[in-house]
Order: structure tokens, then sequence, then C-alpha cells
């Protein structure tokens, strides 16, 4: 595993030097996560051990992560997804935005920690912990969708037609990760999201006549 390193995120000018501090020091934490599980695995992993590797306090981690579960699926992209949907133009099919930013999302996760995101696709398979927390943190990116949807149709967040919308692109969303990691990281991130809305945008496929 590689050592924390600094993001891009975290250089982002308009941020203030604190906000900079924050970050990297969930990317340490996020780090030394990383670091021990993938030497002595998932749930020989403490707390207190990361927060040693991290060289910050238990207290600490626990401030910027409720559960170990947290810091293996937090990570600061959610803000930058939010931040580059509401910047894309306001005619665009919504579908075409969302595959534009997600395609860039996909593109800085992997050319910054390629092992990480495969870590995390078979934590998120093999430890039903972690497969949990997924399911329960996916309410809050479906929020930040649906505030974003609402905008860009005219609608109320609120509206069981725009939660539901939502909704279904993030357990899409979170399905291609599952099934990227039982096939053994063997695709294309990005044609497995591709793929995902094209369901959205056409349905299912039709099987191929025999």
């Amino acid at each position: 595993m590689t050592a924390a390193r600094t993001s891009p995120l975290a250089e982002r000018p308009q941020l203030g030097l604190r906000e900079r501090k924050k970050i990297k020091t969930r990317r340490a934490i996020r780090a030394a996560t990383y670091e021990l599980i993938g030497s002595q695995g998932y749930e020989a992993t403490t707390i207190e051990q990361i927060a040693g590797r991290a060289e910050v306090s238990p207290s600490t981690v626990f401030r910027y992560f409720p559960t170990k579960e947290d810091i293996v699926l937090t990570d600061e992209y959610d803000s930058v997804l939010e931040e580059q949907l509401r910047a894309r133009p306001a005619d665009e099919p919504w579908l075409v935005s969302l595959r534009y930013v997600l395609r860039n999302a996909i593109g800085l996760s992997s050319a910054e920690e390629p092992e990480v995101t495969r870590l995390r696709g078979r934590l998120m398979l093999e430890v039903p912990a972690v497969r949990s927390r997924m399911i329960e943190s996916l309410s809050e990116t479906g929020r930040l969708l649906s505030r974003v949807i609402a905008e860009r149709t005219g609608r109320d967040a609120a509206d069981l037609e725009v939660r539901v919308y939502a909704m279904s692109l993030i357990g899409g969303l979170s399905e291609v990760t599952v099934y990227w990691a039982q096939n053994d990281f063997k695709d294309d991130l990005t044609d497995l999201v591709d793929r995902t809305l094209h369901v959205f945008e056409h349905g299912l496929p039709a099987l191929a006549s025999s």
C-alpha cells in the first residue's frame, strides 16, 4: 500500500488552510487503515493501531470517522461530485452530465490510488459490516443527488419521484462496485458505469435472439 499523499482536492485554492489540513488528516487516517488492512486483514485492524500509524489520537480518528467501516467507505469526492454536477450546462441532459462527472471522478480516484480502489471493492464484497454500512451511507449520497436533480428539473428534492430516481441511480452505481469486485476487477470501471447509465436511459436490453 502507498503512504498518504496530498490530494488535488486538498490543494484547491478556494479551500482555507484549516479545511486543507482536515482533508490531509482524513487521508492520513484512511491511508493508515488501508496499509494495516492490507498487511493483517480487516478484523485484526483496530482503531488504536490506525491512530498510531496515522500519528493521531484515537479520539481524532473517531472525530473524523464514527466507525472503522466509515474509514473504508468515506472519501472526499461527494462534495466534488455535487460541485461538478452543478457546474454542468443547465440544458444538458441529466444523464449526460452524470456520465461526464462520474468519468472524471473514476479517473481521478483510479489515478491517485488504484490499489485502494480495488481493496475497497473487495472489502465491500467480503466484509458484511462494510457492506451493511455502505448501504446505510448511500442515503446521504442519495440526498446529494436529490438536491442536484431537483435543481435541474425544477422539482422539490423531497418529492417521492426525485428521491426514488436518485436512490435508484445510487443503488445501480453501488452494484457496479460489487460486480467489479466479483469479477476480479477485470472490467474497465468506466465501461461498467456507462453500461449502468445506459440501463437508466434505455431500460433493460432485450436478450439476443438465438
